[in-house]
């Protein structure tokens, strides 16, 4: 399909040219792109050379970053070039132009929904890894809400962003015959995205006009959000069903019952981390039982920046690896240090290595954590990398060993099988509390004076990482456009209190305009991902634990658009309190607001039912949406919280308010944990695809 013959995407105000793509030369447009956007005028396309002549370069300001506006010109991203266009007819009908930065690595997308259908704004989601696949439901939400979708593939932090957003408003603006003045930008993302999100929101101006950062990571996020998390599996794996339990409904309630000193100082240290003690009911994934890496992903990176810390940790006072103590002692008995020898080597057809068979393997409750170091080789070739079977004994090589490494290999040689840098890594952050930025939880690690309690490396690390994902960004809590953040009650990877830390800058940078630019949306039932969900911590949780969170995210997207828009305030910012690095929302919908539905499910028995084989049992379910947050337009039931969900239809319109009840009768023994699952919707539309808001509620239903 050609865009000059197709009406139904309006009619293309260029002809054909075959040197040309939409008006743009294929070849770099250019430097003064951006000044030429801004003489676009509703009467076309026209450029004067006074306006080329005001571009000037974005400005670094001493000792910070490049400050973005939309009419000046960075110089690493100056030269876009559009390589193709292409119209779609799925996800829904767009037009595609896609291109890059010449001299860099930065590729963009932007796809445009027809001419009648588009009103004036585009919607931008950004993350750092991404890779140009852009989901369908992102195109089609962008179109559903009158958005065009720009999409960034960019290591390069929010610089390449925003040149790309600027860059999409030239071509929109050709596209579309409207101004660039005139288009309205929101920028979002998510995890890596939200470092991405805020440091646009605060280092760039008339770029985007809206923001949705969620759940939102801090300078302090990474590496220590994962390596307290194996600190936990360390001490606490073996516990870990029973904390579970405790927190899953119906539970004690209490996660330190039945652990000895240890354990609980422990749990308590990694809860005032930011741990959210709930999300201990999917204790596989808080102790990264399926991760291969075993939550020390960043290990490397911490070994390049603060090469010293294990030797350190195994060597002088103020570390666990020599502190006199029980736990100092369970640390020390956890190393491995074993030099074994590799019996028989598995090779491809061309002889290269592929399996090393080892000798004097002792048992391993953790491979995971282990380094393979080939004794007697010469430094640059003496680290192996592989993964280790257990319980053959077997270490499978990684295809990113260098060929000098591999071919040293032979029958006898002698491996290094060591965990010194993992068991270290487990308590890296008593040795990173943050010398400012208000981190309220590193508090347990401080003396009264506020003096660290422990040696602290030369380096802050988490900053360091939290930089190089943005671009430079610093969480200043001044922001150039209006904001909704997004975080989620049980979030293991970027906690909750990362929210409110945000908050607290926003306030602070703010002053007086925090209430007129800034909502925060906490959520009850969802963790990190966004999309589909799927629990792993145990049998009994696996599809029903959480919500999908999508909806919320996209209300907050439209929500930010109309305030800019049309100067139409959100609902207010979910009211919360935070004490010991865990976050508790309250228990009726007017108290809590924000924009999620509050559901409760109960029984005559409360949230522990025990019941015999073939009695009937009642469960009453209580749900309230919060003020001008929407209407309930769905509610189901899964009788054993496995994915069994069947609709119950409203006994009535869609309402604010809404009592529910349903009679279940389980036929064999066991432990079940029905829930309530209910969707609510901004203006009361059922048949929606988007903006659908959801919450459940469970309980515990014991069957004899």
């Amino acid at each position: 399909m050609d865009i000059d013959k197709n009406p139904s995407l309006g009619p293309s105000p260029y002809a054909k040219d075959s040197h040309r793509v939409n008006g743009f030369d294929t070849k770099p447009v250019t430097p003064k792109y951006v000044a030429l956007a801004i003489a676009v005028s509703l009467s076309g396309w026209s450029t004067t050379a006074s306006a080329a002549s005001q571009a000037q370069n974005c400005v670094t300001p001493p000792g910070g970053i490049m400050f973005i506006t939309q009419d000046c010109i960075d110089p690493q991203f100056d030269r876009p070039v559009i390589d193709s266009r292409e119209d779609l007819k799925s996800p829904v009908l767009t037009h595609r132009v896609s291109g890059h930065f010449e001299g860099t690595d930065v590729k963009f997308s932007f796809f445009f929904p027809p001419k009648a259908q588009w009103k004036g704004r585009f919607f931008h989601k950004v993350y750092p890894l991404g890779d140009g696949s852009v989901p369908d439901s992102v195109i089609k939400f962008g179109a559903d809400s009158g958005a065009y979708t720009v999409d960034t593939v960019s290591p390069s932090g929010y610089r390449a962003n925003a040149a790309a957003a600027k860059f999409s408003k030239v071509v929109a603006g050709k596209y579309y015959g409207l101004p660039v003045s005139q288009i309205r930008g929101y920028i979002y993302g998510g995890s890596g995205g939200s470092y991405l999100t805020v440091a646009a929101a605060e280092n760039s101006s008339g770029v985007w006009d809206g923001a949705v950062p969620f759940v939102i990571g801090v300078p302090t996020s990474i590496p220590t959000n994962f390596f307290v998390r194996a600190f936990a599996r360390l001490v606490l794996e073996d516990k870990a069903p029973h904390i579970a339990d405790a927190m899953r409904p119906g539970g004690s309630g209490d996660p330190f019952a039945g652990l000895d000193a240890t354990q609980a100082a422990v749990l308590a240290e990694v809860t005032a981390m930011g741990v959210p003690l709930r999300g201990w009911d999917n204790y596989a994934y808080i102790l990264g039982l399926n991760d291969p890496q075993g939550l020390l992903g960043f290990a490397n990176t911490v070994k390049n920046i603060d090469p010293g810390y294990a030797d350190d940790f195994w060597r002088k006072p103020g570390y666990l690896g020599t502190e006199q103590s029980a736990l100092g002692s369970l640390v020390r008995r956890a190393k491995i240090d074993r030099v074994v020898s590799v019996q028989k080597i598995d090779r491809d057809s061309a002889g290269k290595p592929l399996r090393l068979h080892l000798a004097g393997l002792p048992h391993f409750k953790n491979s995971a954590w282990l380094d393979f170091t080939l004794e007697g080789a010469e430094e640059g070739s003496r680290k192996l990398l592989g993964s280790l079977d257990a319980e053959h004994g077997v270490i499978i090589l990684a295809a990113q060993n260098q060929s000098d490494t591999l071919n040293t290999l032979e029958n006898g040689t002698r491996i290094r099988v060591d965990n010194r840098w993992a068991i270290a890594l487990t308590s890296y952050h008593r040795h990173q509390v943050p010398a400012s930025g208000g981190f309220t939880v590193w508090d347990q690690f401080r003396h009264a004076d506020g003096s660290p309690r422990y040696p602290q490396r030369p380096q802050e690390v988490g900053p360091v990482i939290s930089a190089g994902v943005s671009g430079g960004g610093s969480y200043t809590g001044k922001i150039n456009s209006r904001m909704i953040v997004i975080a989620n009650a049980l979030d293991v990877d970027a906690y909750p209190w990362h929210a409110d830390w945000y908050g607290r800058r926003l306030k602070a940078g703010e002053a007086g305009q925090y209430d007129a630019k800034v909502r925060i949306w906490l959520n009850d039932n969802a963790d990190h991902l966004d999309g589909s969900v799927v629990a792993s911590g145990s049998v009994d949780n696996q599809f029903v634990r959480l919500i999908d969170y999508n909806g919320i995210l996209e209300q907050a997207v439209r929500d930010v658009s109309a305030w800019v828009e049309n100067d139409v305030a959100p609902p207010r910012s979910t009211q919360y309190a935070f004490d010991n690095g865990q976050v508790s929302l309250p228990a009726d919908a007017s108290a809590r607001q924000g924009i999620q539905p509050v559901v409760k499910l109960t029984s005559r028995s409360g949230e522990r039912i025990t019941a015999k084989v073939g009695q009937h049992i009642t469960l009453l379910g209580d749900i309230s949406v919060p003020p001008s947050a929407g209407k309930i337009v769905k509610t189901e039931w899964s009788q054993t919280g496995n994915d069994d969900f069947l609709d119950a239809p409203l006994p009535q319109q869609p309402s604010e308010t809404l009592a529910v009840h349903k009679t279940f009768v389980y036929s064999k023994p066991g432990t079940y944990y029905p829930v309530l699952r209910v969707i609510a919707q901004r203006e009361g539309d059922g048949t929606t695809e988007f903006t659908r808001v959801g919450n459940l509620a469970r309980v515990r239903v014991i069957v004899e």
